[in-house]
């Protein structure tokens, strides 16, 4: 249900509600957020609530300007984990400077400046992800360990599923808060499950991707077990990703215009991001960890499409009016609004240009082979500085670089891995 700041203010004072979490994602996608009393409400829709940038990984960009968190009140839901007795609500929020003029490293602002440069163009995207996880039992302390909850394969059932009942009180907790997974199931990988969400907007999906790993973290841990989204956990199994599935079809006023050329127009999509995948990896792919996982257990290396299940980067039916075109190289550690946009941006390019899509299997390149290089290719590339601003692509490639220099000097590599992207991801 979509709110109006009234409605959610008339809501606040008859059910309870004592908190309000404003979230917001930092510059690698990492969830953040301020709690404020139910009380200050009102006026935070008018005029936000501060944050310090210099604090915030990635918001240095600001160079020392005030930030504001503004809520945006069509996201507010209630916290399911939270008490029922002075009740805790969420909100996503946009990032703006004092004078309202929106922060270039607000990713939610990003993406909805993608879709309406799409429907400026005549087209309209959906996306839906598919995402993965692996649980770990905890030590006599409460601590993680590397021991997978259980031992189960494929589609498994319990007792050796053991996660079947975390499984479903994920996607309980998620219907609570007017999120509808289509299916969730245990995946290949050792103590591995997978939860799929259906097509919606952009700004919905990527708001839904963060909510659900909200969920996930927290149901872990009422069950007593650690959840990780780290892509690569275990090095000789199965690692995490996040398939990105997307359908395109002309908006309303041009779709009798357009109708009879929608095939064509997907592929020149998928071509397009195919075309540009190499330049937004940093996006896709955002840590050392990532790429440790491409390139195994069926995960993409070769820049390819096909339509049967397999390696591929992009899966499709390149002849269908509307089946969706899936792209299997992200994992869940990245933001998804810069993402989803940079995605969106790709497609219009390769529709704009009317690329073709290259022959079924037929690899044109490779995905980069580690961090290091996901930077140079986002570094040269005139399709990122098209539509990332100068300040945020910089500060994104000093931390991306200083994160290479740290995994290289490291003697135990595997220790700083685990110390970095183990425990909090």
């Amino acid at each position: 249900m979509i709110y109006s700041e009234n409605e959610i203010l008339q809501y606040v004072d008859e059910n309870d509600v004592k908190f309000v979490k404003l979230t917001f994602c930092d510059l690698h996608g990492r969830l953040k957020n301020i709690s404020i009393l139910s009380s200050e409400l009102a006026v935070t829709f008018e005029r936000g609530v501060a944050v310090t940038a210099r604090k915030l990984s990635g918001f240095e960009a600001a160079k020392g300007k005030d930030l504001y968190l503004f809520p945006d009140a069509q996201t507010m839901t209630v916290l399911p984990w939270r008490p029922q007795q002075g009740r805790v609500i969420r909100m996503f929020c946009y990032i703006r400077y004092a004078d309202g003029t929106p922060f270039e490293g607000d990713g939610r602002y990003f993406l909805k400046k993608a879709t309406k440069a799409a429907v400026a163009a005549g087209y309209t995207f959906r996306f839906g992800t598919s995402c993965e996880f692996t649980l770990f039992k905890l030590d006599e302390n409460g601590l993680p360990t590397k021991i997978p909850h259980d031992f189960a394969g494929y589609c498994d059932v319990a007792p050796d599923d053991k996660g079947e009942n975390i499984r479903r009180d994920v996607c309980l907790t998620l219907e609570q808060m007017g999120i509808h997974p289509v299916s969730s199931r245990h995946e290949s990988g050792c103590g591995q499950h997978e939860i799929d969400f259906n097509a919606s907007s952009a700004l919905k999906a990527a708001d839904t991707f963060l909510s659900f790993k909200s969920a996930v973290k927290s149901v872990a841990v009422n069950h007593e077990v650690h959840a990780s989204f780290m892509p690569k956990p275990l090095r000789s199994d199965c690692g995490n990703g996040m398939h990105i599935s997307f359908t395109i079809f002309p908006d309303s006023d041009f779709f009798e215009e357009l109708k009879d050329e929608t095939a064509e127009i997907r592929r020149s999509a998928a071509a397009g991001i195919m075309a540009h995948i190499r330049d937004f990896t940093i996006f896709t792919n955002s840590t050392v960890n990532s790429y440790a996982r491409l390139g195994e257990f069926s995960a993409p290396r070769e820049i390819v499409w096909a339509k049967d299940e397999g390696d591929q980067l992009i899966r499709m039916d390149a002849d269908s009016n509307d089946s969706p075109i899936e792209l299997r190289a992200a994992d869940c550690v990245c933001d998804p609004y810069f993402v989803f946009g940079l995605m969106i941006y790709a497609a219009l390019e390769g529709i704009n240009s009317n690329l073709s899509l290259p022959e079924e299997n037929s690899a044109s390149d490779k995905l980069p082979t580690d961090l290091s290089e996901a930077a140079d290719f986002a570094e040269r590339s005139s399709f990122i500085k098209k539509y990332i601003s100068p300040a945020i692509l910089d500060v994104l490639l000093g931390h991306k670089r200083n994160e290479w220099k740290e995994y290289s000097a490291a003697y135990d590599k595997d220790a700083f891995e685990d110390k970095k992207y183990f425990y909090s991801l």
